[in-house]
């Protein structure tokens, strides 16, 4: 062979090794495949041609080109703290916290520039609208009502760019170092006079618990000496019952039933309860005999012989 055969051999060979390397270079570039959750842009000769979704997508070499993906998930971009004037000329610092998805991959890549830019940009532009309409207390006390203002005038100034705002969040509200002073001060004082109530309510509360709790006591006591004084009447009653009646059946008399009853009238007297004496029409027919008895002989005249003497 000579140097002529062998010089185009290898001419032959580079050539057939280029070939194949370009064969393969195209196809691999035309092959594609498309993460989960994000949408491929491809436009043929320069214009928009179609949207890949995620999976295994074929491009024509030379003719199409494959954009930046874009992530179709939902994401969440927190901006640095923007100054705002509120309505009584006071400069709040604010942090806002954005939460969007992008709908309509073409429309993100071409109807805007840059979306991410945009959406921050809106968003300090509506919240200085919204907030400059507000004093400073109904600022920092009508946080769910800006955030509610801002999603609806944000999704719908961010609609036309295929993104869907579904929340807005206010981080943080910062007045002037002045005024958070006054108010920490304000705080404290409320703090106070809650603090101060609620231990008077509380003192209150004891005191009239305590005083329900002595009047309760007295009555109790008070009911509990009624039934008492009662009780022991009725046994006193009771025991007087039965020694009179003990004594009327016993059938004595009237001296008997005196010196009983005189027996009788001291135990009456022990009584605490005991303030009227009741003295029976028989004690003192009792009394009138034994003063008779006692009395009779002394005083009376001495008998008489009626038989005449001879």
């Amino acid at each position: 062979m000579s140097d002529a055969d062998i010089f185009r051999v290898v001419i032959t060979i580079i050539v057939v090794a280029v070939i194949v390397i370009f064969v393969l270079t195209i196809l691999f570039r035309s092959i594609r495949i498309i993460p989960q959750a994000y949408a491929g842009i491809v436009e043929r000769l320069g214009r928009y041609h179609k949207t890949l979704n995620p999976g295994l997508n074929i491009l024509v070499p030379l003719i199409d080109r494959l954009r930046p993906l874009v992530d179709m998930r939902e994401q969440v971009v927190s901006f640095p703290p923007q100054p705002v004037i509120t309505e009584d000329n006071l400069v709040v610092s604010i942090d806002t916290v954005v939460y969007f998805q992008v709908t309509d991959a073409r429309a993100a890549t071409y109807e805007i520039a840059n979306y991410l830019g945009a959406v921050e940009q809106l968003t300090t532009t509506t919240l200085r609208n919204v907030v400059g309409g507000l004093n400073l207390e109904e600022a920092l006390t009508s946080r769910d009502n800006i955030n509610g203002q801002l999603r609806i005038v944000l999704d719908e100034a961010t609609g036309k760019w295929g993104i869907r705002v579904s929340r807005v969040e206010l981080k943080a509200i910062d007045p002037p170092v002045s005024i958070q002073d006054s108010m920490e001060k304000q705080m404290r004082a409320e703090r106070d006079r809650r603090a101060a109530i609620l231990t008077a309510e509380g003192t209150k509360q004891a005191a009239i618990l305590g005083a329900e709790g002595q009047r309760q006591a007295a009555i109790l006591q008070a009911e509990g000496d009624a039934k008492a004084a009662v009780l022991r009447a009725q046994g006193e009653a009771e025991a007087i019952q039965t020694v009179f009646r003990a004594i009327h059946e016993g059938d004595p008399d009237s001296k008997l039933l005196a010196y009983q009853y005189l027996q009788t009238l001291p135990k009456l007297a022990e009584g605490e309860s005991n303030k009227l004496w009741i003295i029976p029409s028989e004690l003192t027919e009792a009394l009138k005999g034994i003063g008779e008895g006692f009395f009779a002989p002394r005083h009376a005249a001495p008998p008489t012989d009626a038989t005449p003497r001879g």
